[in-house]
């Protein structure tokens, strides 16, 4: 049974000498790749010297909603150069809104666009957080596609109901299900994990954030992302096997991901 975690920060401070017993859990687990994503443009160097050391690794480039008041004139010309520098760079983000924790919805609009711009450019995905803020997200997307062109991507750690799942399916994207799948009172958040197509659905841990039960309270890590992996076969009525298959394909294909024979 192969995994690949689609969403990880394995360079956060909690991971920091223990990668090595981390690495050894997740292969032990069956998870046979991983895709890093990126805060802000100086995690680059960073995520590359990870990806140096686990040639399991691919990574993102991109700045974080929240983090949109470092975005300068420049940062959308220093996304593109780094995302061209790499073959290991696999997508555009972590880009979106998030409406939970700010409301600067201009600034968060203004970064978000011109990640999508430079995704559409350079024909990788987008890698998008949602946090309370779905119709507008929908709006811009829609807006983009219709005005530059169709941009791919993944609504990843998706929370938003049934409804709002439609959407982003009928604009083309994946939706990456996390740790929060499995929750007992994550109710839209499984009604939704039922009716995303076999061939759009996508598995992440968002490690070190919300472990899965039945690691609640722990650092979560890659290696539990066979949890999540498992609430969505029993959800869909499938085996874990073929949960694995179709996540693992699916993940492939978005991010033009080549499994070794190794793996």
């Amino acid at each position: 049974m192969q995994l690949i975690d689609t969403h990880v920060h394995i360079n956060f401070d909690v991971f920091q000498g223990n990668l090595s017993s981390l690495e050894q859990r997740w292969r032990e687990a069956g998870v046979v790749h991983l895709v890093h994503s990126c805060v802000e443009p100086k995690e680059f160097q960073g995520i590359q010297s990870l990806a140096d050391k686990f040639p399991e690794l691919s990574f993102a480039v991109g700045l974080h909603p929240l983090d949109v008041d470092r975005w300068t004139e420049k940062t959308a010309s220093q996304i593109k150069t780094l995302a061209s520098s790499d073959s290991r760079v696999v997508a555009i983000g972590e880009t979106g809104l998030d409406f939970y924790k700010a409301n600067n919805y201009q600034k968060q609009k203004l970064a978000l666009e011109s990640q999508l711009a430079v995704a559409r450019e350079l024909n990788k995905p987008v890698i998008i957080h949602c946090r309370e803020a779905a119709p507008q997200l929908k709006e811009i997307i829609e807006n983009f596609q219709r005005e530059r062109g169709v941009v791919r991507g993944v609504m990843h750690c998706w929370g938003g109901t049934p409804e709002e799942t439609a959407w982003f399916l009928d604009l083309g994207f994946y939706i990456s299900f996390s740790g929060t799948v499995t929750f007992k009172k994550a109710k839209q958040i499984k009604e939704s994990a039922t009716i995303v197509p076999q061939d759009r659905l996508l598995i992440e841990t968002d490690c070190p954030f919300l472990a899965p039960v039945p690691k609640r309270g722990k650092t979560n890590e890659p290696s539990f992302v066979k949890y999540v992996a498992q609430q969505l076969a029993d959800l869909r009525g499938i085996s874990l096997e073929e949960l694995a298959q179709q996540t693992t394909s699916n993940a492939c294909r978005l991010f033009k991901i080549e499994l070794t024979e190794a793996s």
